[in-house]
């Protein structure tokens, strides 16, 4: 059974989750998804998985990073290639809560989101139509769009249906954490019981390689293997992460 239910029967229909009004008490998974204070929010046991958690494009992280992030110094725009004042399209494989993806479309970037986890889709799908609705976010995410699928299995079809040119792939696989922040370790407990480890990092390195027509971009803890595979052409260092680049050939071209 699934990690998660839905609280209305639309929900569940549209993600392929289980209606929670229908289980009995007994079958109810330990995770929820439904409307609260006007977002979806996925909420469990506060004590296990901390907050409910939910996408925000609006306010939040998101506001201070649009506003202070440091623009195209930054370590992933960098990585991806916006540094020297390209700006290329991107597949953000592994979106997440599409914070990487948000960042590269404040930017200039459009960017494809993939994500394989339906109840995670399903906030940012919600987070995509609250920023639209947002004067301050509505042309950041105009440029935002999204897939939901298992990019190690479809990224070429995926891509393919989408409107997005993948010069870049951007990957962020699972990878044990080791934050000190209780906050972030519950988080990461959520990801882990809904997605697992990528295990199948290889693969989706792999697909990954096969779409992008300029470069793919591996985020990893500074101190982590590379994914197995053929070696990174570049690396890129920051204090607690690095990016490993597999360049086929420059932007500029």
């Amino acid at each position: 059974m699934s990690a998660v239910a839905a609280n209305d029967a639309a929900l569940a229909a549209r993600w392929g989750l289980p209606d929670a009004d229908a289980l009995a008490s007994g079958e109810a998974p330990p995770l929820r998804l439904g409307r609260e204070n006007g977002r979806l929010v996925l909420a469990g046991d506060a004590k296990r998985y901390g907050k409910p958690l939910a996408v925000d494009f609006v306010e939040g992280k998101a506001a201070h990073r649009r506003r202070f992030g440091g623009g195209r110094g930054q370590l992933i725009a960098r990585a991806c290639g916006l540094g020297k004042g390209a700006t290329p399209s991107v597949v953000d494989a592994t979106a997440g809560l599409g914070r990487d993806a948000f960042v590269l479309a404040t930017l200039g970037a459009e960017v494809l989101m993939v994500e394989r986890v339906a109840s995670i889709a399903a906030l940012l799908e919600d987070g995509l139509a609250r920023a639209m609705a947002d004067p301050d976010t509505a042309e950041i995410a105009a440029r935002l769009h999204l897939a939901h699928g298992d990019a190690s299995r479809e990224l070429a079809d995926l891509v393919a249906q989408s409107s997005i040119a993948p010069q870049v792939v951007h990957l962020d696989p699972m990878f044990p954490h080791r934050e000190k922040s209780a906050l972030v370790k519950k988080e990461m407990r959520l990801f882990r019981e809904l997605a697992g480890d990528d295990a199948d990092a290889p693969r989706l390195l792999e697909a990954a390689l096969d779409v992008a027509t300029h470069r793919v971009v591996v985020k990893r803890p500074r101190k982590a293997p590379p994914i197995e595979g053929p070696a990174p052409r570049h690396v890129l260092e920051g204090k607690t992460s690095r990016y490993d680049l597999y360049v086929h050939r420059a932007l500029s071209d």
